[in-house]
């Protein structure tokens, strides 16, 4: 046998090794890093940000933002003021209203890549992604990134501990329940939840899960632009989602958390609902009539 060949096929199955010691060692720092913040010992910067988050918004009301084309019959400017989690390109958003969310998230990578260079230069409160889109969205000093869970046995769980582990269910709303009963919430209210999507056009390329538009109007959510042409986006399953939130109504009931759907139309019913302009007929009013 060339001893050429033997030397080079020697370094690969070294270098393959490495690779791979490389990965279980850096595996298991985040692991450790991740259950010694849940005890209540952060050892990362990140961590330690995230630690200061928990009940940070203890018994106020939070507004959660999804992206449908109800936010434009939803006067979003009300919420100034108020604390608010939204998402992915909510940043569209911002050329036509004085509205800023507190809180900034994105979970599907599709989207962390795609949008990576807004994500990265949008200033608010905080801005909370999954640990794996790290190497998409580069951080700043208001940036916490989270052990998000895209598969685990039992879907869909809601997370007992955000500082340990955040659950993915189909949908970025899900992640923003889990994050909501973390800060602290005593009541929730939904808006932009259309929970309606149209189905890929005839142009759009589909690649299993994952769609690329082709057309330049997206009808699915408040702006057009949000997956116009050359954007990715994966295949929306409402019945996963619903499923999901059912999930996340149990949990909130069970620990004393109203969630409330102050959507304007849409066809998400495993919530109540509520009118959202009622909210703010009475200026000292934080709760529900």
């Amino acid at each position: 046998m060339d001893i050429t060949n033997i030397a080079k096929r020697a370094r690969g199955r070294v270098l393959r090794e490495a690779q791979n010691y490389t990965h279980y060692a850096e595996s298991g720092w985040a692991e450790l890093c991740w259950k010694l913040a849940a005890s209540g010992f952060p050892l990362r910067i990140n961590e330690q940000r995230l630690a200061l988050l928990r009940n940070k918004e203890a018994g106020k009301r939070i507004f959660i933002l999804a992206n449908g084309p109800s936010l434009n019959r939803t006067d979003v400017d009300r919420l100034c003021g108020e604390v608010s989690i939204a998402s992915n390109a909510i940043f569209l958003l911002f050329d036509k209203k004085q509205f800023r969310p507190t809180y900034y998230t994105i979970e599907d990578y599709l989207v962390a890549e795609d949008r990576r260079k807004e994500a990265a230069s949008l200033k608010v409160g905080w801005k909370l992604f999954p640990e794996d889109v790290r190497k998409f969205i580069q951080p700043d000093e208001r940036t916490i990134y989270v052990n998000f869970l895209r598969q685990y046995d039992g879907f869909p769980k809601f997370t007992e501990d955000f500082r340990r582990k955040v659950y993915w269910g189909g949908t970025v709303t899900f992640m923003n329940m889990q994050l909501d009963y973390y800060l602290g919430a005593s009541q929730i209210y939904l808006i932009g939840f259309d929970h309606n999507y149209a189905r890929p056009a005839t142009e759009d390329a589909v690649q299993g899960p994952v769609i690329t538009s082709a057309a330049d109007d997206d009808v699915n959510h408040f702006d057009p632009r949000y997956f116009g042409r050359g954007y990715r986006w994966h295949d929306p399953k409402v019945e996963r989602m619903e499923e999901a939130y059912r999930i996340a109504r149990s949990y909130f009931k069970a620990h004393g958390v109203q969630v409330f759907n102050a959507t304007a139309g849409g066809r998400l019913e495993v919530f109540e609902r509520v009118d959202f302009d009622s909210l703010f007929n009475n200026a000292n009013s934080r709760s529900v009539p």
